[in-house]
């Protein structure tokens, strides 16, 4: 089971939960006796679901009773919340709008309500878990929804690191691990390399928008299907008929996980014509594959780049571990058998292994020592960023400072100038993701740096930093490093991509690969080109009298004719053959005035 390996040197220090905040259902976790053990909650569950309720009288209701109620109260109970995260998403209930931070708070509050139950005592720290593919900006939200719940969140982690830390994978060897984590709503897969007392993640990958949910509404679906052929009549309009077809749809996906068929029964499911109508329907797995076969194979994609990130091949890996509920699909397990070639580790829990290894990392950040059993050595984590970060230079490229798989926490700097003479501020425009154009990735964040000495364009010296903590927040700055002058920003939530921006500009990286980098080469090339013709056209007017008539006849034919290249130059028209005619160019110039560059 979880943490076999892994021992905890305990103090006297304040109790650190560790919250597994799912997408489905949610789980809690406390170090007890140098060991991580899970939490139970009112109803005795090792499991809360995600859920959250308002009754009519405005009782708000959460866990196992807002589950019981969903088919009564279908729209006011709300479900699978962790998939609005970091979005503008909200829900007005008895007048109050309510963001997907504060449902999280209240599904948080229960989780702390139910610990501080359990042990006796007051919790205020804790740790909590987020797919390792979410956004700066939907870290931010699930830190911020630790705040509104009364929890000083001491770190946010990524599921599949924290599930390789509960499994405790040093085992006195160095090895390369896959978690591949399919839960509720989310998809996951991270390389980690175990050895010398670390765990550090070398890439992860994934897809924000698939998991369990998928799985049920492609069941939910096929009911409503046999339905409508058997009865003439659409559901889609009778909510509590459609919360009783999801709950039983789930309730099928996980019989058919230890079974070849389900009886899917629901009496009194609506009404025809004033008849009560029962439904009675049989599920085979085979068909139940056949439904969900392209959303297994989706995993594919992330599990491909993560290993390609990683530099390694899937026979290099020591072992597979499966998290998430949604991996006790036989087809899920027959899939990963397939890209890996390993069978993989079943002595694992898949619905707490998360929770306990925040749990365990909470306890290291209060001060207690994480060591490897039988060794006393102490353990390592290090985790990285999931997407690139870049700043808006000229010509609308994206240059990066920060490359997706960052070991965390990081701080870069790098040194920028100003694009046109006697500038007195700059603005810093902060991107995220694949692309090398500023548009075709995604804003979050923009300020001005003020204050510039008035110089020509190139003499200021600008120093630009990213600085990105162990929870994936980002922080920005920008420094004149002649007067001194400084501006900074950190990245907020309502500033950050969705995760259907991030898919979007993940397939759209791929998509466009070779265009892209036809047209970064190409801006590249005009502004060496640019800055050229300013640098030869400055030293010509100089050194006049001392250049002879020869020389100064072809640095000025050269100049005319890389001018003439660079004003018919046209980004979105830009061909192969057009960037090796200006390359000739240039380097013709470069060759003539030579003496006096």
């Amino acid at each position: 089971m979880c943490a076999s390996l892994l021992k905890i040197k305990e103090e006297n220090v304040g109790k650190v939960i560790g919250i597994d905040l799912g997408t489905t259902n949610s789980c809690v976790s406390v170090i007890e006796n140098m060991e991580p053990v899970i939490v139970p909650n009112s109803a005795g569950g090792r499991t809360t679901p995600s859920i959250v309720a308002f009754a009519k009288n405005g009782e708000r209701m959460v866990g196992d009773m807002a589950k019981r109620q969903a088919a009564t109260n279908a729209d006011r109970t709300i479900v699978s919340i962790k998939r609005h995260m970091g979005t503008n998403w909200s829900a007005r209930i008895d007048g109050t709008e309510y963001r997907p931070q504060t449902i999280s708070a209240l599904i948080l509050m229960q989780l702390k309500a139910d610990a501080e139950a359990f042990l006796g005592e007051t919790v205020t720290d804790a740790v909590i878990t987020v797919p390792a593919y979410f956004s700066d900006g939907q870290r931010q939200a699930t830190k911020d929804a630790g705040k509104i719940a009364g929890l000083n969140v001491l770190r946010i982690i990524n599921e599949p690191t924290s599930a390789a830390l509960s499994y405790g994978l040093d085992h006195g060897e160095a090895q390369k691990v896959m978690v591949y984590d399919l839960g509720g709503g989310t998809f996951d897969v991270s390389i980690i390399e175990i050895g010398d007392g670390i765990i550090e993640v070398l890439a992860t990958a994934g897809d924000n928008h698939l998991g369990g949910d998928d799985f049920d509404q492609r069941i939910a679906d096929w009911i409503m299907k046999e339905f409508k052929k058997q009865y003439r009549a659409d559901l889609t309009r009778d909510f509590a008929a459609m919360q009783r077809i999801k709950e039983a749809a789930e309730q099928a996906k996980k019989e058919l996980s230890a079974t070849d068929s389900t009886q899917i029964v629901l009496p009194y499911l609506t009404q025809i014509k004033g008849e009560p109508v029962h439904l009675d329907l049989t599920l085979t797995r085979s068909e139940f594959e056949r439904l969900v076969y392209d959303l297994i194979e989706r995993t594919a994609g992330p599990v491909q780049t993560a290993l390609s990130d990683a530099g390694i091949s899937a026979a290099a890996l020591g072992r597979v571990l499966l998290v998430g509920g949604s991996t006790r699909i036989p087809a899920v397990q027959e899939k990963v058998r397939r890209l890996t070639g390993k069978e993989p580790s079943r002595n694992i829990n898949p619905d707490e292994c998360v929770a306990k290894g925040a749990a365990i990392l909470g306890s290291t950040l209060q001060g207690q020592s994480l060591v490897a059993a039988g060794t006393g050595q102490e353990l390592l984590l290090l985790d990285v960023t999931p997407m690139s970060l870049s700043i808006e230079t000229v010509g609308g490229v994206a240059t990066r400072l920060v490359e997706r798989n960052s070991t965390l926490p990081t701080r870069y700097s790098k040194i920028f100038s100003t694009a046109a003479p006697y500038q007195r501020d700059v603005e810093i425009h902060v991107l995220q993701g694949e692309r090398p154009m500023a548009r075709d990735n995604k804003t979050i964040g923009k300020f001005k740096l003020k204050g510039i000495r008035r110089a020509p364009a190139g003499v200021p010296q600008i120093e630009v930093t990213f600085d990105i903590d162990a929870n994936g927040i980002l922080k920005v700055s920008a420094r004149d490093m002649d007067t001194g002058m400084q501006q900074s920003i950190t990245i907020t939530a309502s500033d950050r991509m969705t995760e259907e921006e991030i898919e979007k500009a993940m397939r759209d990286a791929h998509e466009y690969a070779g265009a892209d980098s036809l047209k970064r080469d190409a801006l590249e090339l005009i502004n060496a080109s640019q800055s050229l013709l300013n640098r030869a056209q400055m030293a010509l007017k100089e050194s006049k009298k001392e250049m002879d008539k020869e020389t100064k006849k072809q640095v000025k034919a050269d100049i005319a004719s890389l001018q003439k290249l660079v004003s018919r130059f046209r980004l979105e028209k830009v061909t192969q053959e057009q960037l090796d005619e200006i390359r000739q160019a240039k380097e013709k110039l470069e060759q003539s005035a030579a003496g006096i560059l």
